[in-house]
C-alpha cells in the first residue's frame, strides 16, 4: 500500500493536478491568463517533495528523446526501426523499448503518448492521443520559461549525427506503391522516400520524374512541383492521381500538359469523418492508396477515385464526374466524401457501411466484375483483408484478424482459411482478374500472399519471412523487406512488387515462377538504380546477394605480363540486352588495390554477340605474390517484346600467383555463364 499522500511514479500521478489545470484553461480567455495558469501549475508540480521520475534505461549516457514501444513483432527489430526512422525523415534520437519496459512502468495506455520532463527527469505533463498541438506548444514554452527563470536550462547544443547522412545515393528510396498503365506499356512508381513520382517504360527507362528529392507542396509545371511522401498512384488516359500522404492531399498529374494540380485536401490534416465538400475545400487525413472505379454498372467510364483514408480509418470517394454512390443522391463532380467506415479504429464488419470500422486502411484494389463487385482493402492495423461491396457498401471479412472488432492484436504468419489465416500489417492488395485471385503484400511478414476470395484460402506465394534481399531459384526461396505495394501487368503474367525497404521493384513471373529486379534508368543512358554510372564511379557497386560466384583455376603470371579475360555469357532464350541500359563489368582486388593502378577498371557490354575482352597488365612493382582479381558483371535484359525486364549479376574470382620466372604466353581466360 502506498503511504497517504504518496504519488505513483507513473502517468496516473500527474492526472489529478493536470486535470485541474486543463479545466482552468477552458475558462481562461487571454493567452496571458493561460500562460499564468501553466506557470502556477509548474510551481506546484516542481515543488512536490518527491519527483515523478521516468525510470532509467540501462544504457549509460543515452539521451532519450523518442521511445519506440512496438505493437507488432516486426517493429521490435532494430533494422526495421532504422528503416522507419529513415522513411519518415525522423531527426531526433529514438530508443528501442523492445520489451516495453518503460511502457509498462509508466502505465502507458495508447500510442502516441507524449511526456514533458523537467531538468531532473521529473514528469511535468502527459498528452495522450493525437490532436494536442496547441497544448504541447503551450506547456513546452512555459516550462522552458519557468526553468530558465531558475537557471536550470542550459543553452548547449547536442551534436547528433544522422544515420541517413552516411547512406550512399539510391535511385529508389522506400518505394511505396506501383501501378501499371495497360494502354501505354508504362509503370508508375511512388518513389516515396525521394518524394517523387516516376513514370517508367517497361524496359526500365524513365520517361518522367516529377517532384523530389525534398518534400514540398507545390502545384505547377513538373520542374517546380513537389510532393511529401506520396503513396498510392492510379493512371488513366495520361492522367495520374496521387495519394500525397504527408501533405494530406490528392494530386493530379497531367502528363500531356506536364502540370500538377490539387484535387482534394487543403494541405492540413483533417478530422472531418463525413466530407461532402468540393475536393479542394475538403480536409482529408493521410490518404494511402487510390484506385479508379465506377458509380454503377450502367456507367461507361471510371468516374470515381476510391481513397484509402488511413488517417481517419475510412474509405472515401472523389467524384471525377457526376455520379451516385449506393444510398446517396446524385453527387456533383469534384465532391469528396466518406463511403465506408465510422472513423473509429476497429475491425468491425457491418452491412451498413457507416457503421463498419477500419484500422488504417492502406491498400485498395477493385474487382468490378461479378460475382465479386467489390473493393478489396488491406487494413493494416487490424492485419486483415476486407471487402466493401460496390452495390450497397456492406463491409465483410475476407482473411486475417479475429471476430472481436476491438482486438487489433490478432496478427501472425499463418496460411489458412478466413479467420484462421494470420497476416501482419498488410499494406497492399492487387486483383488478378485472369485467375480470380487476390495478391497481398503481407508487409511485416516480408511475404507476398495469395487469396482465393471464393474459398477464403490464404497461402504464401513468395518470401521466406526473413527481412533480406535475396533472389532465389523460386518464389519461396526469394526474400523481401516490408513490401508495401503491388500490381498485375502483362495480362496477368507479371506481378510487380514495391519492395519498400530494399529500395527496389521486384518482378514475379507468375508463369515461370521466377523473381527478378526491375531495372530503372534515365533516358540519357545514366543508370539510376544500377551500377553502370556515367563516368568513373565514386564507389564500387555491389552485386545482388543472389548473384552466383565462380572461382576460376589459379593463373601464374610475372610482372609486366598481360592477362586477357573473354566474356562468354548467354542470356535466356527469347531475351535481349535492354536498350538504353548499360550492361557492364568492373574489376576489383580487395586488399591488393595496387593490382589495378593504371588499368581500365570498368567497361560496357554493348552486344551479347560481340562481348568484350578484358585486359589486365601485372604491374612491374608487385606488393604481394598472391592476389585475387574479382570481375563483376551486370547484365540488363528484357524479353524480346520488352514486356518484362530484369537485372542479373555474376562474380568471377581469379586467383593470381605472381612469380619472377617469365611465363609462357598465357591463353585468354574464358568467363562463361548461362543465365
Amino acid at each position: 500500500m502506498a503511504a497517504p499522500g504518496a504519488r505513483s511514479c507513473n502517468l496516473s500521478g500527474l492526472l489529478p493536478a493536470q486535470t485541474s489545470l486543463e479545466y482552468a484553461l477552458l475558462d481562461a480567455v487571454t493567452q496571458e491568463e493561460k500562460d499564468g495558469l501553466v506557470y502556477q501549475y509548474l510551481q506546484k508540480v516542481d515543488g512536490w517533495e518527491q519527483d515523478l521520475l521516468v525510470p532509467e534505461f540501462p544504457e549509460d549516457g543515452l539521451l532519450i528523446v523518442g521511445v519506440h514501444s512496438a505493437k507488432f513483432p516486426n517493429e521490435k527489430v532494430l533494422d526495421n526501426i532504422r528503416s522507419a526512422v529513415l522513411r519518415y525523415n525522423i531527426t531526433h534520437p529514438v530508443v528501442n523499448d523492445a520489451d516495453a519496459s518503460l511502457w509498462q512502468e509508466l502505465e502507458v495506455s495508447c500510442w502516441p503518448t507524449l511526456i514533458i520532463l523537467g531538468p531532473r527527469g521529473n514528469m511535468l505533463f502527459s498528452l495522450i492521443g493525437e490532436g494536442h498541438k496547441e497544448k504541447l506548444f503551450l506547456y513546452t514554452s512555459i516550462a522552458l520559461k519557468y526553468y530558465k527563470d531558475r537557471g536550470q536550462i542550459r543553452a548547449n547544443k547536442i551534436g547528433i549525427k544522422l544515420y541517413k547522412d552516411s547512406l550512399p545515393p539510391s535511385p529508389l528510396l522506400f518505394p511505396g506503391k506501383i501501378t501499371v498503365d495497360h494502354v501505354s506499356n508504362r509503370l508508375v512508381i511512388a518513389d516515396t522516400g525521394h518524394h517523387r513520382i516516376l513514370v517508367v517504360w517497361k524496359n526500365g527507362q524513365i520517361q518522367y520524374s516529377i517532384g523530389g528529392p525534398n518534400p514540398g507542396r507545390k502545384d505547377g509545371i513538373f520542374s517546380e512541383s513537389s510532393f511529401n511522401s506520396p503513396q498510392g498512384v492510379a493512371i488513366m488516359n495520361n492522367i495520374i492521381y496521387v495519394a500525397d500522404t504527408e501533405n494530406h492531399l490528392i494530386r493530379k498529374i497531367d502528363l500531356e500538359a506536364e502540370m500538377v494540380s490539387t484535387v482534394a485536401g487543403i494541405g492540413i490534416q483533417g478530422t472531418d469523418k463525413e466530407g461532402g465538400a468540393k475536393g479542394d475545400e475538403q480536409p482529408i487525413s493521410s490518404p494511402w492508396d487510390v484506385v479508379f472505379g465506377r458509380s454503377g454498372p450502367e456507367v461507361q467510364r471510371d468516374n470515381i477515385l476510391w481513397i484509402a483514408m488511413a488517417g481517419t480509418h475510412q474509405i472515401w470517394a472523389l467524384l471525377l464526374d457526376c455520379g451516385r454512390l449506393p444510398k446517396k443522391n446524385e453527387l456533383k463532380k469534384g465532391t469528396c466524401l466518406r463511403f465506408a467506415g465510422s472513423g473509429n479504429e476497429e475491425n468491425r464488419n457491418n452491412a451498413y457501411p457507416h457503421k463498419a470500422g477500419f484500422a488504417q486502411p492502406s491498400g485498395l484494389s477493385l474487382a468490378s466484375e461479378g460475382p465479386w463487385s467489390c473493393l478489396f482493402v488491406a487494413d493494416s492495423e487490424s492485419s486483415t483483408v476486407r471487402t466493401v461491396s460496390l452495390k450497397d457498401g456492406a463491409v465483410k471479412h475476407l482473411v486475417g484478424g479475429e471476430r472481436d472488432p476491438m482486438n487489433l492484436f490478432a496478427f501472425g504468419d499463418v496460411d489458412g482459411v478466413g479467420i484462421n489465416a494470420r497476416l501482419q500489417h498488410p499494406l497492399g492488395v492487387t486483383w488478378d482478374q485472369k485467375r480470380n485471385l487476390l495478391y497481398v503484400a503481407d508487409s511485416y511478414n516480408h511475404k507476398i500472399k495469395v487469396v482465393d476470395p471464393k474459398t477464403k484460402n490464404c497461402t504464401t506465394l513468395a518470401g521466406t519471412g526473413n527481412a533480406s534481399n535475396m533472389i532465389g531459384s523460386s518464389f519461396t526461396d526469394s526474400t523481401f523487406n516490408e513490401p508495401g505495394g503491388l500490381c498485375i501487368g502483362e495480362n496477368g503474367q507479371l506481378l510487380y512488387v514495391a519492395d519498400t525497404n530494399n529500395h527496389q521493384i521486384k518482378v514475379l513471373d507468375l508463369e515461370t515462377k521466377t523473381v527478378s529486379v526491375f531495372p530503372v534508368f534515365r533516358s540519357e543512358n545514366a543508370v539510376v538504380d544500377g551500377p553502370c554510372l556515367a563516368g568513373k564511379p565514386k564507389t564500387l557497386p555491389k552485386l545482388p546477394k543472389s548473384a552466383p560466384g565462380i572461382r576460376l583455376a589459379p593463373v601464374a603470371a610475372s610482372p609486366g605480363q598481360t592477362l586477357q579475360f573473354k566474356l562468354r555469357l548467354d542470356l535466356p532464350s527469347g531475351t535481349k540486352l535492354t536498350e538504353g541500359a548499360s550492361s557492364c563489368w568492373f574489376l576489383s582486388a580487395e586488399g591488393n588495390e595496387w593490382l589495378l593502378q593504371g588499368q581500365i577498371p570498368s567497361g560496357e557490354i554493348e552486344s551479347i554477340s560481340n562481348q568484350p575482352t578484358i585486359s589486365l597488365q601485372i604491374p612491374g612493382d608487385c606488393l604481394s605474390l598472391e592476389a585475387i582479381l574479382s570481375i563483376s558483371v551486370f547484365l540488363y535484359y528484357c524479353s524480346s517484346d520488352s514486356s518484362a525486364c530484369m537485372m542479373k549479376g555474376i562474380l568471377f574470382s581469379q586467383p593470381l600467383q605472381i612469380t619472377d620466372t617469365q611465363q609462357d604466353c598465357i591463353p585468354p581466360v574464358e568467363l562463361k555463364y548461362i543465365f
